[in-house]
């Protein structure tokens, strides 16, 4: 195929296109990176026109702007893909762990090392590459597309479902593709199919005015640190199960085919412990890792702070403590009702002494697809054709909030083919995208475009 064809003479040439952009500190999390975050959506902007798209803009929202491009220049009657995807990163840090700069990107071992290169430059990238190998040379598309990216997926996403709901017949689509997620393992071209969702919040317990002496205080004043350890310690039970009154009322089980499904995966164990470093796995009981994964609610704890945590002794009674967690949910649970539930539980354990506070700070629907339809078809017969071997339909842990966003709004199904592999170190430092997958990705999809001729 001609889109084929030009994909591999220019592989070369694609990444060190992507490599300028990876160079681009596109944190969106960072006040002082806000120039770079325009930066780094004007050069999609401009990229995607010399790619050939008809129209396209960068659009202003409340925060970081959204890069709009358009090509519908299809038969009539020809089905609409909605691309959607983000061009701003995580921040680096700590930086001392990288091996190399986090926005000086480099090839180690078939890798490409740098920030975004995989979440989700590297995968936005493949599918502008795509469309240029298509319309290269005079040709055309199959199918109308839209490419709606944005620069705040990073920080939750906070401005694109006003942005959905003020463009709903501008993105109108047949359905919505994206690449922001992985592959089940190395040569294994993967559908997703689930999303958890999340409920983050944040407990406050506050004691005393100030830090007290532990001595001349201890004991007749409560601890707020030995309040929050009580309470972090009764919100699981001992099967690892959520001890939150109504948790689990709306949580859609497992059918037996779909955990037969699971299990037939080529997946071990003892590979994911060795992955994580942990001497042990564990969580929910009866349930295996992958199902606990991708199929289980959980409560974690993300982070602690009370007191002193410097070096050598202080004998502090600290008048404060907070703790961060995150609740990973799954359908058909709600963000909005799981967040009460659990304000009203962590209340309910708070003894007098202290004040207990307990805020929402971010939260998303979790998200399943039954798969299906043309465009999974064609995705499927693709990817085949790009890796010789048929894909497998698998879920994830984590949470894209807008994608529900996106199936709700537009009432169009979402098909998920990331490019990603385990272990890519997505939010961490040493970040990293197969080259192989970045190209190949950019393969299946024309190959996807072609089969829906």
């Amino acid at each position: 195929m001609a889109a084929t064809d030009f994909l591999q003479r220019n592989r070369e040439q694609h990444l060190e296109e992507l490599m300028d952009w990876l160079r681009i500190p596109s944190v969106s999390a960072k006040s002082e990176h806000k120039a770079d975050t325009g930066r780094a959506a004007d050069w999609l902007a401009d990229r995607m026109r010399e790619a050939g798209l008809q129209t396209v803009e960068v659009i202003p929202t409340a925060g970081h702007p959204v890069v709009l491009g358009e090509w519908r220049g299809a038969p009539e009657g020809a089905p609409t893909l909605l691309i959607y995807g983000h061009y701003d990163v995580q921040p680096p840090e700590p930086l001392d762990e990288w091996t190399t700069a986090p926005f000086e990107p480099e090839v180690r071992d078939g890798n490409l090392y740098a920030r975004g290169s995989v979440d989700d430059k590297g995968q936005v990238y493949l599918h502008v590459k795509a469309v240029q190998a298509m319309l290269a040379d005079g040709g055309r598309l199959p199918v109308n597309v839209v490419f709606c990216v944005e620069g705040e997926e990073e920080i939750g996403s906070p401005n694109l479902a006003a942005f959905l709901k003020a463009n709903v017949q501008r993105l109108a689509c047949d359905a919505v593709v994206i690449s922001d997620t992985t592959m089940f393992a190395p040569g294994l071209p993967s559908i997703t199919t689930g999303l958890r969702g999340l409920a983050y919040m944040e407990i406050r317990v506050q004691g005393p005015s100030t830090d007290l002496h532990s001595g001349a205080y201890g004991g007749a004043v409560v601890n707020p640190a030995n309040v929050l350890a009580r309470i972090i310690s009764q919100l699981h039970d001992e099967r690892g199960r959520v001890n939150i009154p109504g948790f689990y009322d709306r949580v859609r089980e497992l059918t037996a085919e779909q955990r037969q499904a699971i299990a037939a995966l080529p997946f071990e164990e003892e590979g994911l412990r060795k992955e994580v470093g942990a001497p042990k796995l564990g969580g929910e009981a009866g349930f295996g890792p992958l199902e606990r994964i991708w199929a289980r609610p959980t409560l974690d704890v993300n982070g602690m702070l009370s007191g002193y945590t410097g070096e050598g002794a202080k004998t502090v009674l600290p008048a404060r403590a907070m703790a961060k967690v995150s609740m990973r949910l799954v359908p058909d649970q709600d963000f909005h009702e799981v967040e009460r539930l659990f304000i009203d539980h962590v209340q309910s354990l708070a003894p007098e002494g202290v004040t207990v506070e307990v805020l929402a700070l971010h939260g998303g629907q979790p998200w399943h697809a039954e798969g299906g339809g043309p465009v999974f078809d064609a995705a499927a017969r693709a990817l085949e054709q790009a890796w010789g071997r048929k894909p497998v339909f698998i879920r994830e842990g984590g949470s894209i909030p807008i994608v529900q966003a996106f199936q709700e709004t537009l009432g169009a199904p979402v098909l998920m083919i990331g490019f990603g592999l385990p272990g890519e170190n997505a939010h961490a430092p040493n970040e990293w995208m197969s080259v192989e997958n970045f190209q190949k990705g950019a393969e299946a999809v024309a190959l996807m475009y072609e089969e829906l001729r």
